[in-house]
C-alpha cells in the first residue's frame, strides 16, 4: 500500500467537516464526498474542491483511504455496500468495534477524541486521535495520517476505545447536559447564563493540574443537609431535575 494523499470522505456531518478542512489544509486530496443528502454532499464537497454523490455506487475506486464519518447506526450497512474491498476503509467512531470492517482487506479506526459542531472552529493539533489497524501496515498507515494532524496520536485497541469513549460521554455530553440544565434554572428566574461561564472555565482549568475528585467542591462534598434539602425543595416543580440532583448528591457524598 502507498502512502495516502487522497481521501474520501463517507458523510458530510460535524465529524467529516472537520476533518475535510484539516485535510486540505495539510495538503491532502479529498476526491470525494457522499451523503444520503445530496444538499449536504454538495454543500461539503464545494468547501473541499470535491465531488459529491449520494449513492454509495456512484463512488470511484480513485482514492487512497475512505473514512467512514456518519452515525454509528448505519456504519454496518454502509460498509457492506462499499465496493473497494482492496482499498484502506475505516471509520471515526468511538463506539463500533474494529471487526465491523472485517470483509476489507485493509481496515482500521480513525477515531477524534473530539466534540465537533460545523460552526464552531476547533484546533485539530490539539485533538487526541485514536488509531487501531486490522494489520500492521494499515495502522502505520493511520498513525502517519493522524500525525500529520494532530499532536496527540495513540494507538488504542477497540475495548479501550469503547472505555474511552463511555468516559467522553460523561466528561462532555453529560456535562454539557448539565449546562442545560443551568441555562433553565436562570432563564426560568430571568438570569443570564453568562454569569456563571466564569465558574465553568475555572471548573475545567482546575483538572489541568489536578485530578476530578481532588477538586469536587460543594454541598454534597461538605453535606451539607440543609443546603441540600434546600435545593430539593427548590426542583419540586421538575421531578426529572430533582431526581439527577439527588443521585448525583448521593454519589458524591459516597465518594466522600
Amino acid at each position: 500500500m502507498t502512502a495516502i494523499k487522497t481521501i474520501t470522505l463517507i458523510g458530510a456531518g460535524n465529524v467529516a467537516t472537520h476533518l475535510g478542512k484539516a485535510f486540505l489544509n495539510q495538503g491532502f486530496n479529498i476526491n470525494e464526498v457522499y451523503s444520503k443528502s445530496l444538499e449536504n454532499a454538495v454543500l461539503l464537497a464545494s468547501k473541499l474542491n470535491a465531488s459529491a454523490c449520494d449513492k454509495i455506487e456512484q463512488l470511484n475506486s480513485g482514492s487512497d483511504a475512505y473514512l467512514i464519518c456518519i452515525k454509528d447506526d448505519f456504519i454496518v450497512s454502509i460498509a457492506d455496500l462499499l465496493p473497494f474491498k482492496h482499498k484502506l476503509i475505516a471509520h471515526t467512531s468511538g463506539s463500533i468495534g474494529l471487526d465491523v470492517l472485517n470483509q476489507f482487506e485493509n481496515y482500521g479506526i480513525f477515531y477524534p477524541l473530539q466534540t465537533f459542531s460545523k460552526e464552531v472552529e476547533v484546533d485539530i493539533a490539539e485533538v487526541p486521535f485514536c488509531i487501531e489497524g486490522a494489520n500492521n501496515e494499515t495502522e502505520s498507515m493511520l498513525m502517519e495520517l493522524g500525525n500529520s494532524l494532530s499532536k496527540s496520536v495513540y494507538k488504542i485497541n477497540s475495548e479501550q476505545r469503547k472505555k474511552i469513549h463511555l468516559a467522553a460521554v460523561f466528561a462532555c455530553n453529560f456535562s454539557n447536559y448539565m449546562y442545560t440544565v443551568s441555562e433553565d434554572i436562570l432563564s426560568e428566574n430571568d438570569i443570564d447564563f453568562d454569569i456563571l461561564k466564569p465558574l465553568i472555565l475555572e471548573t475545567a482549568k482546575k483538572i489541568q493540574d489536578n485530578t476530578a475528585s481532588s477538586m469536587q467542591t460543594g454541598p454534597a462534598k461538605r453535606n451539607d443537609e440543609a443546603v441540600i434539602k434546600n435545593h430539593i425543595e427548590m426542583l419540586a416543580d421538575s421531578k426529572d431535575y430533582q431526581d439527577i440532583y439527588k443521585i448525583i448528591t448521593n454519589n458524591i457524598i459516597k465518594r466522600n
